[in-house]
């Protein structure tokens, strides 16, 4: 199914600026925090064994049989804020015709939201980001995204939606509409199954569809899923698999 916020306004005044060749982070936030003083580590990685040949600008890396991920350093600051790091980013594949292992960069993120959200009916709650980004990543060096965090839980189904925007700093093409979206249904034993929509409305838009399966335990939490793309210019195959666990 497709989940779609009446954000049209939005793209229609502003101008869109090209998509980055890649993504590190293929999730839905649901507003979840960790708790005052604790440290979380969430790794990121996704894998596309059947995704475009052509590099979205000069230099890119290209997304076919491309390996990205990246470790995200979480701490909850207080009750309604977390703070978190991704650092490294990385990608395994081809740029310049050459098989590479890359550092692409770098982000800082503030994320706030209604205490407890996985308790309430109705949450909400909102994400910064700030990017460096190395040449081959982004087109742009430095570039943000504001992420407002809209959800239900109506026990057992689950329905989110991330109207995203994202900035770059150069240029006059510099925002791009790129919503997300999430249901979920949820089974006994903490085992979820869910279905995600990504789309980025830049110059080239792409849109995927995501089948995931959740599972949490006492240890860690597990997202795993498989992405297929709707349009031609959307990568036709992706993996991810995201691992979560509090240090402390």
């Amino acid at each position: 199914m497709t989940i779609r916020l009446a954000l049209v306004a939005l793209t229609l005044m502003t101008a869109s600026r090209a998509a980055a060749a890649q993504t590190d982070e293929i999730q839905v936030y649901d507003g979840a925090l960790a708790a005052p003083g604790t440290f979380n580590l969430t790794w990121h990685n996704n894998f596309t064994p059947d995704g475009s040949k052509t590099p979205a600008f000069p230099g890119a890396l290209v997304a076919d049989k491309s390996l990205n991920g990246v470790p995200e350093w979480a701490y909850g600051v207080t009750p309604w804020f977390e703070a978190g790091l991704y650092m490294p980013l990385y990608s395994i594949g081809k740029r310049n015709a050459q098989t590479a292992v890359l550092l692409d960069g770098m982000k800082l993120r503030l994320l706030f939201a209604v205490p407890r959200a996985d308790e309430r009916r109705f949450f909400y709650g909102v994400n910064f980001e700030l990017s460096y980004n190395a040449a081959h990543w982004d087109a742009q060096r430095v570039t943000s995204e504001i992420r407002p965090i809209i959800g239900w839980h109506m026990q057992p189904v689950d329905v989110i939606i991330n109207p995203i925007v994202d900035i770059a700093y150069e240029g006059s093409d510099n925002l791009t509409f790129a919503p997300a979206s999430r249901i979920a249904y949820n089974f006994p034993r903490a085992w979820i199954l869910a279905i995600e929509e990504y789309d980025d409305l830049g110059s080239q838009p792409t849109h995927q569809l995501y089948g995931v399966v959740d599972h949490s335990n006492k240890v860690i939490e597990v997202e795993a899923g498989v992405g297929f793309g709707l349009n031609a210019a959307s990568d036709k195959l992706t993996f991810k698999l995201i691992l979560s666990h509090n240090l402390n």
